[in-house]
């Protein structure tokens, strides 16, 4: 039992879309098997004619919650069963339904649940639409649905007996002789000597550059002292990584230790970034760090999506039977799509957090002083003022006005 979550934004397109012939052509006999609107008559919409009605009636809630609600404010759930097993009926279609509504946008007891449907138009598979607006005004917190979707759609499956069973793994015994620690230090005589480990652990050493040695100190592996330091931690990193890799504990000596700081990696620009957020001292500096991280298109948070989607699509086009490895990689994906719902516009408000009193008021001072200066701007009176002073002329019969007498001589006290 697989679920798959999307967000819409427009309702009456997306049924028109499920109630047609799909874009293959495979979809057929569309009809409800559940639903509940709170009080409409859905069964009496669910007809061609009527889906603008249907689709008023789901999003009631959304628009009267007007600029309030969100720019996609509808909730896509596919579940479909495994084709390996028979179809279920309608009722029991309506039933998985109301489990997966029940952990999610509408969970049991609640008056205020958002609104949903859920119809079928293709056999091992129905399609639940909801919108996010809930019945009190408040929005519905979609952070946790994927999680909560595939919990559920494995306690479904495992109640139908879908679930195959699960092989038994018959793991190597671990070798005994040798540690599961390695240990890389750099010596006072300028070697850098790596120790413990087991066969898989020396092999991985030689591959990195160490060389094998046994004498006096016992088994080793050691890098030569003609080889400069630099190069040393370079060898040195690159063998702990690969260690660790295998899942071995190693003490790497941090004189050695390159990979920190390491600039070209992708996980040392990304600890720069977590620099940058550290020390932020300001909310603008803070939305400027989280920026490489956050943008729309180019973020790292959409980058890694992309990745993840991309490769539960590319385990579907290598093996048809690891469709459930596959789906685990959409619901990655789907978790960082509702992690970055969540965080839509937090730019903006970021920019707003820690602003000094004294800029607020410079602002609103500025403001007041642009507002006045744009309606002088504006007012005809303003702008026909300093002609009228320049070029008007007593009236006939009136003395011109008389300015202060000017005295010419020196100021006495």
């Amino acid at each position: 039992m697989i679920a798959h979550l999307q967000r819409a934004s427009n309702t009456a397109g997306l049924l028109a879309y499920l109630y047609g012939p799909g874009e293959r052509g495979d979809q057929s006999n569309p009809r409800l098997v559940g639903g509940d609107c709170h009080g409409a008559p859905v069964d009496l919409l669910t007809y061609s004619d009527n889906l603008p009605y249907l689709a008023h009636a789901l999003d009631a809630p959304v628009e009267r919650l007007g600029t309030g609600a969100s720019a996609r404010p509808v909730w896509v759930c596919s579940v479909r069963s495994d084709p390996r097993q028979r179809d279920l009926s309608d009722a029991q279609w309506a039933d998985v339904a109301r489990r997966v509504v029940g952990v999610t946008v509408a969970p049991g007891g609640d008056p205020d649940a958002c609104r949903w449907i859920a119809l079928r138009n293709q056999p091992r598979q129905v399609h639940i639409v909801a919108t996010l607006a809930r019945e009190d005004g408040s929005l519905h917190n979609a952070y946790r649905d994927a999680f909560h979707l595939q919990t559920e759609c494995r306690r479904i499956a495992a109640e139908l007996g879908h679930l195959p069973a699960s092989p038994t793994l018959t793991l190597p015994l671990p070798e005994k002789s040798m540690p599961r620690t390695v240990t890389i230090a750099a010596e006072p005589s300028g070697a850098v000597v790596a120790r413990g480990g087991d066969s898989l652990a020396e092999s991985l050493l030689t591959h990195a550059g160490f060389a094998y040695a046994n004498g006096w100190h016992g088994p080793r592996h050691r890098l030569p002292t003609s080889m400069g330091r630099e190069e040393q931690a370079a060898v040195a990193s690159h063998a702990a990584q690969m260690l660790r890799a295998a899942r071995y504990t190693v003490e790497l000596d941090p004189v050695l230790d390159t990979a920190p700081g390491d600039p070209q990696s992708l996980g040392g620009q990304l600890l720069a970034v977590t620099d940058r957020i550290r020390g932020a001292e300001s909310g603008a500096e803070l939305a400027d760090a989280l920026a490489p991280l956050l943008h729309a298109e180019h973020g790292v948070v959409e980058r890694v999506r992309e990745a993840l989607e991309a490769a539960g699509e590319q385990i579907t086009d290598l093996d048809d039977e690891a469709y459930q490895l596959a789906d685990r990689f959409g619901f990655a994906s789907e978790f960082l799509t509702a992690a970055q719902d969540e965080l839509l516009g937090a730019d903006e408000e970021l920019r707003r957090v820690a602003v000094p009193a004294h800029e607020q008021a410079a602002a609103r001072s500025a403001a007041v002083h642009d507002a006045r200066s744009a309606a002088l701007a504006t007012s005809p009176a303003a702008t026909q003022a300093p002609a009228v002073r320049s070029h008007s002329s007593p009236a006939p019969g009136e003395a011109p006005a008389a300015g202060p007498a000017r005295n010419s001589a020196p100021r006495t006290r």
